[in-house]
């Protein structure tokens, strides 16, 4: 079989359809099924560069690696990176091709994608077995329907069946799957196949009540419940919730090696994006990491990272409102270590000169690193490799910022002043033997005895989480009934639940 395939769809936003869609990929490739995944439109401040310098949201890389193949520019053709409540810089084929406001891109531009969004997935689709698909939000938004390019328009140029996911955790996912079905049109309803109940917690014998009569007035099936699952630590698709204080990045449940914890302190920066950089450091037994967004959360942590951002301009302003840049800069004249990545390292420098992100013209920088940033109309797309700290590293570079470096040491083209570092290099922090040897030297300077895991391998854990959402769909979905949607497609007479789209 070639071509096959399904769309997950979900009753609404962080139902959990990027794990599903990967727990299928990983279930499906373990039966020796060639599986990519596809989504044909992502918003989301999480994105990856491709080998072939494309930047998709990582979400499908993600997916890509549960699938166990490379990720290309084909698996999600748009790309919106959010750069206002109102606007969002688009990306199709992994390339910045300008910015809309959410009223130009739904009011036409949308609908131009429909083409190249469908010949992406048609090209997957004469290569592998099988493409599972993940839709965005909910495919009930009737006011987005008559553009939709990701959740029903895929599904019906394709054929695809469609899988609905609730989150029962939030409750009201009854009502949930009935009225996401009741608010579409004949034609999409035809193709919506069954529901699947995400994050599950208690005896699944007593919602067994509620899927039969959910049956009885749907006429469709649900084809698996799924388990409340804790510390997945999967990339998110979309940036963490406004109120970040308190949260705490999951971590792997170990005690620390040394005597010793390590506390990590992530500020919290408007339209704070790739901050899946600090889930290796979260993954190291004995080290804490914590979104903050107060300075009195800065003075007990050992290391201070100022994360990649959409809105690096923004990102100054938010950190001199709230006091957070003179608590870094004190932090940096007594030797504490601060770490900035891609846009958090450009805040870090002397001068920024934006003529194209904020338009904001020269700003000063937090002037802790000798660096000045001049942002190009051309974004900086790269998968570098290199060394630092005597260990090899591998990253990937997204930004319009180029940095001027005049002085300090070399660290991963950027620089280190002392405790202070900066870097455009996102994910370097996942290359087991630099990251344990830049945590040896925080916990140096900040006067921890702190020791790394010498084991610790982050891709290990990584494909040991992308297994455990293979088991969550081979324990729990009826897997059978799952390949003979790929398969053969929506069932038939499908019956049509009123009153449908107007």
């Amino acid at each position: 079989m070639r071509g096959g395939g399904l769309l997950v769809a979900g009753t609404t936003s962080d139902a959990g359809k990027s794990v599903v869609t990967a727990g299928i990929c990983r279930w499906l490739v373990r039966q020796g099924v060639r599986v990519a995944p596809f989504k044909g439109q992502n918003m989301s401040l999480n994105s990856f560069v491709t080998r072939e310098g494309a930047e998709i949201g990582r979400a499908q890389a993600m997916q890509a690696q549960a699938a166990r193949v490379e990720p290309t520019a084909l698996m999600n053709p748009v790309l919106l990176k959010p750069g206002s409540d109102r606007s969002s810089q688009v990306v199709l084929m992994g390339r910045p091709v300008g910015e809309l406001s959410a009223r130009g891109y739904h009011g036409g531009k949308q609908r131009e994608l429909l083409e190249p969004v469908l010949d992406c997935l048609q090209r997957l689709r004469d290569s592998y077995d099988a493409v599972i698909c993940e839709g965005a939000g909910s495919p009930a938004e009737i006011n987005l329907r008559r553009t939709d390019i990701v959740n029903m328009g895929i599904a019906r140029a394709a054929r695809f069946p469609v899988l609905v996911v609730g989150d029962i955790d939030r409750g009201g996912v009854f009502a949930q799957f009935f009225g996401t079905t009741a608010l579409l049109a004949p034609e999409d309803q035809e193709l919506v196949a069954g529901y699947l109940v995400n994050k599950f917690r208690g005896d699944v014998t007593l919602l067994e009540p509620g899927l039969d009569m959910l049956l009885g007035l749907t006429g469709r099936r649900t084809f698996g419940v799924l388990p409340y699952a804790h510390g997945l630590g999967i990339d998110e698709e979309d940036g963490l919730r406004v109120s970040l204080r308190g949260t705490v990045r999951e971590s792997v449940v170990a005690p620390p090696v040394g005597e010793d914890v390590l506390r990590v302190a992530v500020c919290a920066v408007p339209l704070m994006s790739n901050f899946t950089d600090v889930d290796a450091l979260a993954a190291e037994p004995g080290v804490v990491v914590r979104f903050v967004d107060r300075p009195e959360e800065l003075v007990d942590a050992d290391l201070v990272v100022v994360p990649g951002t959409r809105g690096t301009v923004r990102a100054l302003a938010w950190l001199r409102e709230r006091g957070l840049a003179d608590a870094i800069a004190r932090r940096a004249a007594e030797g504490r270590p601060v770490l900035g990545i891609c846009g958090g390292f450009q805040a870090l420098g002397e001068r920024i000169e934006d003529d194209v992100e904020s338009r904001a013209g020269e700003v000063a920088g937090l002037g802790l690193l000798p660096v000045s940033v001049r942002f190009a109309p051309e974004k900086t797309l790269a998968r570098p490799a290199g060394e630092a700290l005597g260990e090899h590293v591998e990253g990937y570079e997204i930004h319009h910022g180029v940095a001027d470096v005049r002085g300090g040491e070399p660290f991963l083209d950027g620089c280190r002043v002392g405790a202070v570092w900066g870097t455009h290099w996102h994910g370097s922090l996942e290359s087991d033997g630099f990251r344990r040897a830049f945590l040896r030297d925080v916990a140096a300077a900040a006067g921890r005895r702190f020791v790394p895991a010498p084991d610790t391998s982050f891709g290990a854990l990584r494909e040991e989480q992308l297994d455990r959402l293979g088991d969550l769909i081979e324990e729990h979905a009826d897997t059978d009934a799952l390949w003979k949607l790929i398969e053969a497609g929506p069932p038939a007479g499908l019956p049509f639940l009123p009153p449908g789209a107007p």
